[in-house]
């Protein structure tokens, strides 16, 4: 990580989620809203769809620079707007793709932005992660 360049990718991945991947999640989270894994619950209240947990979505974000990282306790600081949100599809689920791409250098720190979509479309806005270089 010594020699970073602002616009160099570093690291890319697409995650697919499925119902199953949103049980899980509940389970290991506590997060038990129907609006993930109940059809007729979201559509009650107007969503178009059961939808992915939002801190499922920046947890797999953010784990896409684990490995260029090495070391997670390098993360100095994490942030994003959630913009989107991501619907899973009961038979075909949902793919999510992540981009990180070097923000910003200094001395000390890199920011790194993280670009994440479904469907076409952004997800998470200003998804940032700042790290201790190494």
């Amino acid at each position: 990580m010594s020699e970073l360049t602002v616009g160099d990718v570093i690291a890319e991945r697409t995650v697919h989620l499925t119902r199953e991947s949103l049980v899980r999640y509940a389970g290991a989270s506590g997060d038990f809203n129907p609006i993930h894994y109940r059809d007729d619950v979201a559509a009650r209240v107007g969503l178009a769809g059961v939808l992915a947990h939002g801190m499922l979505t920046m947890g797999l974000a953010v784990a896409t620079i684990g490995e260029w990282l090495g070391d997670a306790g390098r993360i100095v600081d994490y942030a994003v707007n959630f913009s989107k949100p991501v619907v899973v599809d009961a038979e075909t689920g949902a793919d999510v793709t992540v981009s990180a791409k070097v923000g910003q250098v200094d001395d000390e720190t890199a920011r790194i932005d993280l670009t994440v979509t479904f469907d076409g479309t952004s997800v998470l806005g200003k998804a940032q992660v700042r790290v201790r270089r190494a």
